[in-house]
């Protein structure tokens, strides 16, 4: 998609030239003023008028009417230069990348310096765009029937810049996988649970490690019942899909040592069982593995970069329906811990599941842990659509995680554990603890839930029922799954590589 080049001439002949532009310019220089002359010296009447505006965000074309062998300029607005960061650049390049993709365009040349300044460099200029036009660009492949004329989309990105080609292909490179991974976990989201059942998950996941030269592991059902997954099987029992347990490690270090364990939950349609959700409920349950996805994702970006530190990304995956089979509230089960579950609310399904896999999970050596699941509508009364909900028992361990998620723009906000909430879910008269100790906080009741599975080991939790989807488009995707944590798991990844 992307060609770097050092060579930039105003007079060479193109079809569309990218220009940023920040507010307040007094007077044209560099590249504006050789823009400037050589439209006429219109360029602060175009300004004057409206035509064009270097309001962040602001996508302006202006035709050269054969004043130059450019057909058209694209100025895109980058606000003021002191507010002007990474997150300003990756935004207006979704803004530019949608807007090609409207007007038609297939090529476009961007002048990668009109973009850079002091605090935000060539490297994160380069970044900012590589992710930004996968992300902006996704599109589902959907089901519906197709015309048989070509789609006209921008598909080269020539991209100049003084800097060495190296360092703009080396940002580019990274961005795009960052973007890539996550539009991977987007269409999972996305796709139909009659189309992703828990066989197709494993196939997946299995022709990303082919690709990408991981290790992985799927357990069947019959080893899963011989190693006493009984939670994880539990939630399988009123399915004729039969469950799977995916594992995948990437081993970035020479000892299999300091492991970091991702977890998704990995329910392919969630009914809510015999306690079954209402009729508006159900639609959209398709995204209830938008955990898994995220971890698909973020192992796809970690295998494509290389990071040097070691993880092991764990997979529950199942649906959870109803049948003359399936298990009932009032039912005692035994996780593969050994520890006992009281079944109060059969639509309380994931956390049993994560409790199998954060256990499988510590079994394949992972020092660390993070869990990602759509866990709870609990999450959405507290905080929103917008922010994630994060749960854990080690604070330095949840610094790392919160510093990914900035760094990638998805936002956390830390819910506590308190003794209350750990009684609350260890009450039980007849078992170790239940799985639903009530509505009021049950995003907190849900997430210590699987904390108490972890044991001593250094864990996040990491609720994204809010925002695995969006009912609204935005400047870097479409309506639908957003591939959420996907980038920030991969961040914490490298972070964890770096310092080591």
């Amino acid at each position: 998609m992307f060609t770097v080049k050092n060579d930039f001439r105003l007079s060479d002949s193109r079809d569309t030239l990218v220009v940023g532009m920040f507010e307040k310019t007094t007077a044209f220089e560099g590249l504006l003023g050789e823009v400037n002359a050589a439209l006429g010296e219109v360029l602060a009447d175009l300004i004057k008028e409206g035509d064009v505006s270097a309001k962040k965000g602001t996508i302006s074309n202006v035709h050269t009417l054969g004043k130059l062998d450019t057909k058209r300029i694209v100025f895109v607005g980058l606000g003021k230069e002191g507010d002007y960061s990474f997150e300003t650049a990756r935004s207006v390049f979704g803004k530019l990348c949608k807007a090609a993709n409207k007007a038609k365009y297939t090529t476009i040349d961007i002048v990668l310096d009109s973009f850079v300044t002091e605090k935000v460099d060539s490297l994160d200029v380069a970044h900012a765009l590589g992710e930004a036009a996968p992300l902006a660009t996704y599109k589902f492949a959907d089901y519906k029937q197709k015309s048989n004329e070509p789609e006209k989309l921008l598909s080269t990105v020539n991209v100049f810049a003084s800097t060495e080609a190296e360092e703009v292909e080396a940002g580019l490179t990274v961005g795009f996988a960052y973007g890539t991974g996550t539009n991977s976990a987007r269409t999972l989201v996305n796709t139909p649970s009659n189309m992703l059942t828990a066989t197709d998950m494993a196939n997946y996941a299995v022709e990303l490690a082919g690709r990408l030269e991981l290790e992985y592991e799927v357990l069947e059902k019959e080893e899963m019942e011989k190693l006493g997954m009984g939670a994880l099987l539990a939630v399988n029992k009123g399915s004729v899909e039969p469950p799977k347990m995916i594992v995948l490690k990437y081993q970035g270090k020479d000892e299999w040592t300091d492991v970091i364990g991702l977890v998704g939950k990995g329910i392919t349609y969630d009914s809510g069982g015999y306690s079954i959700k209402p009729k508006d409920g159900l639609v959209g349950m398709k995204s209830d593995m938008g955990g898994a996805a995220a971890v698909l994702g973020a192992m796809e970006i970690i295998g494509t970069l290389k990071p040097e530190q070691n993880v092991v990304a764990v997979i529950p995956a199942t649906d959870n329906m109803i049948s003359g089979e399936a298990f009932k509230p009032d039912d005692v089960i035994t996780s593969m811990s050994g520890k006992t579950i009281e079944i109060l609310n059969t639509d309380a399904e994931g956390r049993l599941a994560l409790a199998d896999a954060v256990t499988y999970a510590k079994h394949h050596g992972a020092n660390y842990l993070v869990d990602v699941a759509t866990l709870t509508g609990g999450v959405i009364i507290a905080l929103g659509n917008k922010i994630t909900g994060a749960m854990t028992n080690d604070e330095a361990l949840f610094e790392k995680v919160l510093e990914a998620s900035n760094e990638v723009g998805e936002m956390i906000w830390r819910l506590p554990i308190t003794d209350y909430v750990k009684e609350r879910v260890r009450k039980s008269d007849v078992a170790d603890m239940n799985n639903s100790p009530g509505r009021d906080g049950h995003a907190i009741f849900a997430g210590a839930f699987i904390g108490e599975f972890v044991d001593q080991t250094p864990w996040v939790h990491l609720d994204i029922a809010g925002t695995a989807t969006t009912s609204s488009a935005y400047d870097l995707g479409p309506a639908g799954a957003t591939g959420v944590m996907a980038r920030t798991l991969a961040v914490l990844v490298e972070r964890f590589g770096e310092e080591a």
